[in-house]
């Protein structure tokens, strides 16, 4: 692999995080993706509008030959609207979003590790995350430590302890 550089996401950058949303939905229907409008929604909505203004509204971005490959970002949920894996006020949710050319390059492994390591430095005890029912990531989550804590008809809700 090219250089893989891994950094924070820069403030002028938060704008991204629409387009980076959309690339962490789980599409099981490659061939029939949702429409761009499905991050407008209020349940997905919630992990990317006004990034930066939470207090615990963190993202790492993997950026190789110049360009964002992927990111992987944290967020609690103190509003009504909440994450779909959320579990309380303090436990941060994880998402990641890898561009389709940068899939399956061991690159979601690292930006996670690279998360986990911040998260533990920070002092965090635990941090969740949904996953669609059938995503091959559930594998990436699972070598990581993540369990299966809950589940409904669609969504798993996994949970990696921190400490």
């Amino acid at each position: 692999m090219k250089s893989l550089f891994i950094r924070e996401l820069l403030s002028e950058e938060y704008p991204r995080m629409e387009e980076i949303m959309y690339e962490a939905i789980y599409h099981p229907d490659q061939a029939n993706p949702y429409p761009r409008e499905v991050i407008y929604l209020p349940q997905v909505r919630v992990y990317w509008d006004h990034f930066g203004s939470g207090k615990d509204d963190y993202c790492l971005v993997a950026v190789l030959d110049q360009k964002i490959a992927g990111a992987v970002w944290i967020r609690t949920f103190q509003d009504t609207i909440k994450g779909c894996g959320f579990i309380d006020e303090q436990t941060p949710e994880i998402a990641i979003a890898l561009f389709e050319p940068y899939r399956n390059q061991g690159i979601g492994t690292q930006l996670m590790k690279h998360m986990i390591e911040w998260m533990k430095t920070k002092g965090y005890r635990q941090v969740s995350l949904s996953i669609t029912k059938g995503n091959p990531a559930i594998r990436l989550y699972e070598r990581l430590g993540f369990k299966i804590l809950d589940e409904n008809e669609e969504d798993y809700i996994m949970l990696l302890k921190l400490i």
